[in-house]
């Protein structure tokens, strides 16, 4: 019957989309499935919807209930990844209560959208949100003449302007400490790392990144970028957090990975950082024209005692992507991590090597990407 049969194809469909993630390979086919766990869920239901309606008197040992089953478990095993994103479990940063001190930072991240032509309502839009510090994603010439009213307020400045949306910079209202501009892994990736200044003297360590999307197709246009570059940008950013002793840290930008994602939470594990998102909601923010298909690709993630005074996403004019909008307050007494396992910093030096020899066999690779090893990790608690 026609019916049994769709049911069988959405059903291979389901199956072989929940299991291609659980390979440990940087494929750009396999890893665009970390991506729609929530649409994933909501397909894998429909032949066990099919096989009810149209089953007639069928019975459901058999095929009919082995389908139903096998779909019905890969429903549970796509929510299972998302379900830390809802209101239904604990939140990882805490929120502020109303006197949490004036050392707050209003961070607001924006991926531009180099070939959006909507320059003055973007313009508009950005002054709207009040930002310490705004991240400009995509960043271009004609962005920078554009939204160069900003720069009043946010007297600051690091990051480059390139095309092909490429550039990323930094405006800050607060001072820089030691700001740089560098390219991890490759040389079209550029990343900011900087100390900012607080009102209160103490300061916070922000690194911000746009690592490469798996799937992009390079400059030839015959071939897709798998993930490995991207992955070991990541780790690196990882280790380096864990590596910043008591200074609090903030790693933003957009990561082209979801939050669920394996190396989005080995990142976590890495780093010690927590995601504001946990206990809160998805933020989808990627594509922003298809509502159906987002996905939450733009992060904030901060060492753990930060406390959350806002998170909210914002519409970007003409861009493919929401904005986010996250104040934060920096942790003022201890605050322990447990660190990152051993089996995790191998997998995290596997991943390194892997991003290089890719980067190196795409002609791409850093000048700084040789001189990157990891180290232990942290282990012992913070005390920020």
């Amino acid at each position: 019957m026609p019916w049994f049969w769709i049911a069988r194809l959405v059903s291979a469909f389901v199956v072989v989309a929940t299991l291609l993630p659980l390979l440990p390979v940087g494929a750009w086919w396999v890893r665009v499935c970390d991506f729609p766990r929530l649409q994933l869920a909501a397909v894998s239901l429909l032949p066990v919807l099919l096989l009810a309606v149209a089953g007639g008197q069928a019975p459901w040992f058999g095929e009919r209930g082995l389908l139903a089953a096998v779909c019905l478990l890969a429903f549970g095993w796509q929510l299972s990844h998302v379900v830390r994103y809802t209101g239904l479990t604990s939140q990882e940063v805490a929120h502020a209560p109303e006197n949490a001190g004036q050392d707050s930072l209003r961070l607001v991240i924006a991926n531009l959208e180099y070939t959006n032509d909507q320059k003055q309502a973007m313009l508009e839009k950005l002054r709207s949100t009040q930002p310490d510090v705004l991240l400009l994603i995509e960043f271009d010439d004609a962005w920078a003449e554009a939204l160069a009213p900003l720069q009043q307020s946010l007297p600051h400045h690091s990051g480059t302007v390139e095309g092909e949306g490429l550039g990323l910079t930094l405006w800050s209202r607060l001072p820089l400490e030691d700001p740089e501009v560098r390219y991890l892994i490759s040389e079209r990736r550029p990343s900011i790392h900087t100390g900012l200044a607080l009102p209160g003297g103490r300061s916070v360590r922000l690194i911000c990144v746009h690592p490469t999307p798996p799937g992009l197709r390079d400059s030839t246009g015959e071939e897709r970028r798998d993930s490995r570059v991207r992955d070991a940008e990541l780790v690196v950013v990882a280790d380096e957090v864990a590596k910043s002793g008591d200074t609090p840290c903030i790693v933003t930008g957009d990561f082209n990975d979801v939050a669920w994602s394996h190396t989005t939470r080995l990142f976590k594990r890495l780093s010690g950082l927590h995601d504001p998102r946990v206990g809160r909601g998805l933020y989808n923010t990627y594509p922003s024209h298809y509502p159906l298909l987002r996905f939450p690709i733009d992060h904030v993630f901060v060492s753990p005692g930060f406390q959350l005074r806002e998170l909210s996403r914002i519409e970007l004019p003409g861009s493919d992507h929401f904005g986010v909008i996250a104040d934060v307050v920096p942790p003022a007494a201890a605050a322990e991590d447990p660190g990152a396992g051993e089996g995790d910093r191998q997998e995290a030096e596997e991943i390194l090597e892997e991003g290089k020899q890719d980067a190196e066999q795409r002609d791409i690779k850093s000048d700084e990407a040789d001189q990157h090893t990891l180290g232990a990790g942290r282990v012992a608690p913070r005390v920020v």
